[in-house]
């Protein structure tokens, strides 16, 4: 997986497609990256105690890899990610301007 934490991502599908924001978290595993006020859903919370109150909280569900992509920072465009190797050490590198990221 290539996006790691703080990159800016656009949503390409679903029900949030067209909204940006940044990664917070990246599940490797799941293949899926949680975005900061992206794929948002309400959920009732039922009281547990005696004091506690019932509550509908907001909760963010991450976003499978495939309907995101990545948003380069210099030219403000959505393109892919690739690699290069400099001076023995591997960058990221944006396929439209050629720009370590």
């Amino acid at each position: 997986m290539k996006l790691i934490k703080g990159d800016q991502i656009k949503v390409v599908g679903g029900k949030d497609a067209g909204k940006t924001g940044s990664v917070e978290k990246v599940l490797t595993k799941e293949l899926k990256v949680l975005i900061g006020g992206v794929n948002q859903y309400k959920r009732h919370m039922k009281a547990r105690t005696q004091g506690q109150k019932s509550e509908i909280i907001t909760i963010t569900k991450p976003l499978p890899v495939s309907q995101v992509a990545f948003m380069c920072p210099h030219c403000k465009i959505q393109s892919r990610i690739g690699y290069s190797v400099e001076k023995g050490l591997k960058v990221r590198i944006c396929r439209k301007c050629k720009k370590k990221v």
